[in-house]
């Protein structure tokens, strides 16, 4: 029962890719509040899981890979409910929710909800890190989110082989704007990360802390990088994003064997 809330967000997510996809095969998608709510109220019942599993286990749910993937998918959720209005991109939901799905399907059905024995208190600057972390992670993934839908915009302006979706989408330069935003904000929140990590007293270990760094890195070079134009800027932050995941997977790996830590990339 305790899962509850988390099957009800993936019922959400998949229903409202599932609208956006029938409406735009109709041909008459809009504008319309149903994405908008259906996605709030996944979010609603994200919150209500990370709320039930942080008071379960007395700290911030982020000890293992299974609440790592739900907290990465409430982030991206997070961000989308605060910028997508903003810059009216009504079709950064249908994007997001794909992969939001896919993340918690995974999550739910595969053998990684292993409960971690830590018998030590919570260390706050360790929680604080990790949350940080991984919201930054979230904001990286909705970078490459908003870099697909700006590949795929150009591609169709290239190619003139304009498809009803070009009509739903965003103009490019919101999108391009919208990709450098959120890859900016994920760099700062995975610096303040990255601080927070260093006020840790619990030794975090030294490959860890190389695999974050190498993702500073990462985002770093690509956010100096502005020459390389906006269709570049938005591939790297695809390709950043699956490197991002390979750390986070690896952070994982080290933490089940040093459990006295949270997840921390």
């Amino acid at each position: 029962m305790d899962r509850l809330p988390l099957i009800l967000s993936t019922v959400c997510f998949l229903l409202g890719f599932a609208y956006t996809m029938f409406t735009l095969g109709a041909g008459r998608h809009r504008l319309s509040r149903f994405n908008l709510v259906v996605i709030g109220i996944g979010f609603l019942c994200q919150t209500w899981f990370l709320y039930l599993r942080g008071h379960e286990i007395g700290r911030c749910p982020l000890t293992n890979l299974f609440e790592v993937l739900i907290f990465l998918s409430w982030s991206m959720v997070l961000l989308y409910l605060l910028i997508g209005p903003a810059y009216r991109l009504s079709l950064l939901g249908a994007f997001t929710a794909p992969l939001v799905f896919l993340f918690q399907v995974i999550a739910l059905i595969a053998p990684i909800d292993t409960p971690m024995r830590v018998h030590t208190a919570p260390d706050p600057w360790l929680e604080l890190h990790a949350a940080l972390s991984v919201i930054a992670y979230g904001a990286f993934a909705m970078a490459g989110v908003a870099g697909v839908m700006y590949l795929a915009q150009e591609r169709q302006l290239k190619t003139h082989h304009l498809r009803s979706i070009f009509y739903e989408m965003p103009p490019i330069a919101h999108l391009a704007t919208a990709n450098t935003r959120l890859l900016w904000s994920g760099f700062v929140l995975l610096t303040a990360g990255l601080m927070a990590g260093f006020a840790v007293h619990a030794p975090t270990g030294g490959f860890k802390l190389g695999l974050g760094l190498g993702v500073w890195a990462v985002y770093l070079a690509i956010l100096m990088a502005r020459r390389l134009g906006p269709r570049r800027i938005a591939l790297l932050s695809v390709v950043a994003f699956s490197r991002a995941l390979s750390a986070l997977w690896g952070v994982n790996y080290l933490s089940e064997r040093a459990p006295q830590a949270l997840i921390h990339p």
